[in-house]
């Protein structure tokens, strides 16, 4: 996919109905986004149903300025149920495979959704094609930390395969997003494994070690769970299996402190007032934990520019989805990939 120059329009695809609250959330954060500061050179096309759309639309007082255009996919949605590997032959009249499909047309310079992420990934890898010299596309994701940075680790859950050649082309990739995304000449690396040692963990790791160590990268050799969320990479590289299984455990850190503080004010009235206290300041610092700071996750490897979002996805999160599209299109980030995993192939 060609990106666009910035003074260019930037057309964005979006599965409107792939969320659980669509195609509302969707349509609202798109609003969000256009009237941003950053969305102003935007294209919004809606793939979904018309009269669904327009509905939220029309409750938002839009006025229409050719900004937003709409392709009507009636009720055809893969759902979050859906198998993503059947979702390829069996739902092609869908919001997201009509997306999809028209990014790989050129007719759109990047996609997002907040539906099935295996479908979409699926989806993506079969229409769009993988980018030359890479072996598995990967999906990445945002943890906060101490610094004033986040981690990105890779991979969230694309594949679950530990073999080293895949490892070492997500940190070829993931240092690339890294690099341009934030602006840091040289991202560190980290290999995340049992130990810190450069014998630990299994044959395909020390395997993975070795090929890192005599790379280009900042590797700077293993490092453990308790790492990530100190800050002391900037990129967190794991296979799939494990990578998700430490996103679902993070996922869950927000959920069970909100209860925790709600359970402990409720024992007493001195909890009540000693935790109304604490609140403001608390919402403060748990706030970098909040997924919506970044919308989505991007899918490297493809032959284009993928977004995806949680289920659950707010207005923000949408809208911080869709900039979180046009700043990769804006880096040529598939570009930079191609010519990266070239430069420096097995």
């Amino acid at each position: 996919m060609n990106a666009n120059k910035k003074s260019e329009k930037i057309r964005i695809a979006i599965d409107a109905m792939g969320g659980d609250f669509s195609p509302k959330n969707e349509v609202e954060g798109t609003l969000l986004a256009l009237n941003s500061p950053e969305g102003k050179n935007l294209e919004i096309i809606f793939f979904g149903n018309k009269a669904k759309i327009e509905i939220v639309l029309s409750a938002a007082n839009f006025q229409n300025d050719n900004r937003i255009s709409i392709v009507d996919t009636k009720d055809e949605v893969v759902t979050m149920s859906d198998n993503p590997v059947e979702s390829i032959r069996t739902k092609r009249a869908s919001s997201m495979f009509k997306a999809i499909e028209s990014h790989k047309k050129g007719e759109t310079d990047g996609f997002i959704s907040a539906g099935n992420t295996g479908a979409t990934l699926a989806i993506s890898t079969t229409l769009l094609g993988r980018i030359e010299g890479v072996s598995r596309p990967t999906i990445g994701t945002f943890f906060p930390t101490i610094t004033n940075l986040p981690a990105f680790l890779t991979d969230a859950g694309a594949t679950l395969e530990r073999q080293p050649r895949f490892l070492y082309e997500y940190a070829i990739m993931g240092n690339i997003y890294f690099r341009e995304i934030f602006g840091v000449k040289k991202p560190s690396v980290g290999l995340l494994n049992v130990g810190e040692e450069s014998t630990k963990g299994t044959e395909e790791l020390i395997e993975t070690y070795n090929m890192l160590k005599n790379s280009h990268l900042n590797f700077i050799g293993n490092i453990e769970g308790r790492d990530i969320l100190t800050g002391k990479v900037n990129l967190v590289i794991t296979d799939g299996f494990t990578g998700n299984i430490v996103l679902k455990f993070a996922e869950s850190f927000l959920p069970v402190m909100k209860e925790s503080l709600k359970q402990f004010a409720e024992t007493t009235t001195l909890n009540k007032l000693k935790t109304g206290i604490i609140a403001p300041t608390l919402k403060q610092i748990l706030s970098r934990f909040n997924y919506e700071i970044y919308g989505g996750v991007p899918l490297l490897g493809v032959n284009g520019v993928v977004i995806i979002g949680h289920g659950s996805s707010s207005p923000t999160a949408i809208k911080n989805m869709i900039l979180s599209a046009v700043n990769t299109i804006e880096n040529k980030i598939c570009n930079k990939i191609r010519l990266a995993l070239n430069a420096h192939a097995l």
